[in-house]
């Protein structure tokens, strides 16, 4: 469910009741008769079974009263009541299970439509967003977010709107039987429990809040450590990184120490006021008794109903720090939801139609933050069935062209067009579709090579995978493995090399089969002979199609229709390989340079 307004204000707290609110169309969904009819079976279920709990004292009061005396009738009646009283008891228990399955699928529902939809916002977000955050970080959030969901609606619904039912109806009994007096003692007790209760569970709040974000921080680190496994290990920085990792921990550690060592006073400070209640209730009763106003059933009753109220009673410091802290993971979780979204699709947008796939850059100016523009008014055309080629320095902006062709980004003035229509004024996933990358760094899902090809367009078929592997030049590493396209790739694809991750990445992009393909140095990390290879298969796939290459290595794109030098963010230079050697700029400086470092390579090998 979209947010009503986004806001990524850090001060704005979310933890209060608005969060319920909030959450309150999944539980009771709209389109979803049926799960409606569950609720409220449940309620009707609720108060069965609360009805049945405040009868239970009356019938255990009449069997005490009635064992006082000697004849037949009331020994039959005494069995009677207690027969009553045990079958009360089965038949309590009876409705609260019964609850507890009708209402299971409405919680699982609602859990499952409120995750999706965060989900779903993750990936609407910006890659700003992305990098910004810890990936760890943000699985923790919605981890305990949607974890928090079951738990709190099972102590909501039926735990703390149950026993405020029993607290009127307790009430109502004592000032029927026994005057204002106790009733008054017993609303001055629970008064006092839940206001110590709210005060400590607060203070206690704040520990966990503490607690939760040295657990992100202990969780994003670990997570930071193993994905880069291979960096560890060149640096011998497994020490480094264990002592890193303990500082976390022990944070951790320090912080739930406290907060557990404050559940125990917040125990003793309950246990304090429950038993002097149960103390001055029982022995009112016994005054009572002695002055022959009350019954021996009478005792019976005050301590049974007193038992049963203080039964959830005793449980509303964990449901209110259950129901306090599932707000603050749920607010967390909103909190996500409510990051406004950087890129955007135009109201009513339509998508993108290309018939000649045709790129364009009309005086783009961009930089990721402001007084830090990485592009400087740059302009040029890649003409439609064309090859060209991107080449500069090191921060340049080549990546950037990348980024912000498919909308990561948009830039803070010009246009970028395809096919003669601004990427802005159409929708974001036309624009995607059109465009096909074979990136430098080629990640791969933690799945089969099957799965990784054939991600490349939903409802791809095998026969589409085969024919992009063949394509790709993969099918002999296919043939070669004993599980062919069913072998796992492991996380990231480490268990391909470099060359075969490229072709896998080839591959997937042709069976996307879009008008325009992008190649961000998709050889720069490969060795001669696999980069020759992978070139020559660039080439036979890029045919037919707008192909723009983004070279650090000048001899992987000299064949190019045109090249495209950039420098601080301005096209500094354009042309063929050979017209720019001749002007003998930067181009010529660059390839200069690169040339007489191979040599220095040859030389050193020979």
């Amino acid at each position: 469910m979209p947010p009503d307004t986004a806001t990524n204000d850090p001060n704005v707290r979310h933890d209060g009741w608005r969060t319920v609110a909030r959450f309150l169309p999944y539980l009771w969904p709209a389109r979803n008769t049926g799960l409606r009819w569950r609720i409220v079976a449940s309620v009707l279920l609720i108060l069965l079974a609360k009805g049945t709990t405040l009868a239970l004292p009356f019938f255990y009061k009449n069997a005490v009263d009635a064992m006082t005396g000697d004849a037949e009738p009331v020994v039959t009646i005494a069995f009677a009541f207690v027969m009553a009283y045990a079958l009360g008891r089965f038949a309590s228990v009876c409705f609260d299970n019964l609850r507890n399955i009708v209402f299971e699928r409405v919680g699982q529902e609602a859990t499952r439509a409120l995750a999706e939809d965060v989900f779903e916002r993750l990936h609407q977000l910006s890659l700003r967003f992305h990098l910004g955050r810890r990936t760890g970080e943000v699985t923790k959030v919605v981890e305990r977010g949607t974890k928090s969901i079951d738990v709190m609606l099972y102590f909501l619904l039926f735990n703390l709107a149950p026993t405020v039912i029993e607290l009127i109806a307790v009430a109502v009994i004592f000032y029927i039987n026994f005057g204002l007096g106790l009733v008054a003692a017993t609303a001055l007790a629970v008064i006092a429990y839940a206001a110590l209760t709210r005060w400590i569970t607060e203070w206690r709040s704040k520990l966990r809040e503490k607690m939760n974000r040295l657990d992100s921080q202990a969780m994003s680190r670990a997570v930071d450590s193993l994905l880069n496994y291979e960096t560890v290990k060149y640096f011998g920085a497994e020490a480094r990184e264990k002592a890193r990792y303990a500082q976390a921990t022990d944070a951790y550690a320090k912080a739930a120490v406290k907060s557990e060592n404050s559940l125990g006073l917040l125990n003793i400070s309950q246990a304090v006021i429950v038993n002097l209640l149960m103390a001055g209730a029982m022995g009112y009763t016994v005054w009572g008794w002695s002055r022959g106003t009350m019954s021996v059933g009478d005792l019976v009753f005050v301590n049974t109903y007193l038992t049963q109220l203080f039964r959830p009673l005793d449980m509303l410091g964990t449901v209110y720090r259950t129901i306090r802290q599932g707000l603050i993971d749920m607010a967390e979780m909103f909190r996500l939801m409510d990051t406004s979204v950087e890129v955007t699709d135009a109201p009513g947008a339509p998508a993108l139609v290309v018939h000649r796939p045709s790129v364009a850059f009309e005086d783009v100016h961009f930089g990721y933050e402001k007084g830090r523009t990485i592009l400087h008014g740059l302009s040029f055309e890649v003409p439609a069935g064309s090859h060209y080629a991107i080449v500069g320095p090191s921060g340049a902006g080549k990546s950037t062209l990348t980024r912000l062709l498919f909308r990561f980004y948009d830039p803070q003035s010009g246009r970028i067009l395809i096919d003669g229509q601004d990427i802005r004024e159409v929708t974001q996933a036309s624009v995607r579709a059109a465009i096909g990358i074979v990136p430098q760094d080629s990640v791969l899902f933690n799945d089969t090579i099957g799965y990784n090809i054939a991600y490349g367009r939903d409802g791809a078929g095998r026969e589409d995978v085969e024919r992009a592997a063949r394509a790709a030049a993969l099918m002999p590493l296919i043939e070669r493995l004993p599980e062919g396209f069913d072998t796992e790739v492991g996380e990231r694809g480490l268990k391909l090399s470099g060359g075969e991750k490229q072709r896998v990445a080839i591959a997937r992009t042709l069976v996307k089969d879009p008008p325009i393909l992008m190649l961000d140095e998709a050889t720069s990390a490969l060795d001669s002979r696999t980069e020759q290879d992978i070139l020559a298969t660039l080439h036979r796939v890029s045919r037919d199609r707008t192909s723009i290459s983004i070279a650090h290595r000048l001899s992987t794109i000299a064949d190019a229709d045109r090249i495209l030098v950039l420098s601080e963010g301005r096209l500094a230079e354009s042309g063929t390989h050979a017209e720019l050697l001749r002007r003998d700029g930067l181009y010529a400086e660059m390839w200069a340079r690169q040339a007489a470092e191979a040599e220095e390579v040859s030389e050193a090998a020979e």
